[in-house]
């Protein structure tokens, strides 16, 4: 919150702000970011009820909207280049007071617990 807090100040535009960081996945190889923090919008997308290109209605499709943002972001970040913040312009997102927590699976869904 502070970090958009002071980017508003200076720019005068409001901003949503994710903290990354680098993370394994079961079956895959290779790492990926994903947002362990985030500020002025919702994490996820709730797409279920709504309709595909097909026609078909989405019955489990929740997206992960901050992390989608932090892998993009980490393809600029690159693990060893350095680069402390990326700017991604032009994504349509929902302003709300999403938290990281709210990417974390209940333990009644979570496979490896």
């Amino acid at each position: 919150a502070r970090i958009a807090r002071e980017i508003t100040s200076i720019s005068g535009i409001g901003v949503g702000v994710i903290i990354s960081d680098t993370f394994g996945r079961p079956w895959r190889e290779g790492l990926v970011d994903v947002a362990i923090g985030l500020y002025g919008f919702a994490a996820v997308s709730d797409c279920r009820g709504q309709w595909d290109a097909h026609g078909y209605p989405l019955q489990a499709t929740i997206l992960a909207d901050a992390d989608q943002l932090a892998a993009a972001a980490g393809l600029v970040f690159r693990k060893t280049e350095a680069v402390p913040v990326c700017l991604i312009r032009g994504v349509r997102f929902t302003s709300g007071k999403g938290t990281a927590r709210d990417l974390v699976r209940s333990p009644e869904k979570d496979l490896f617990r």
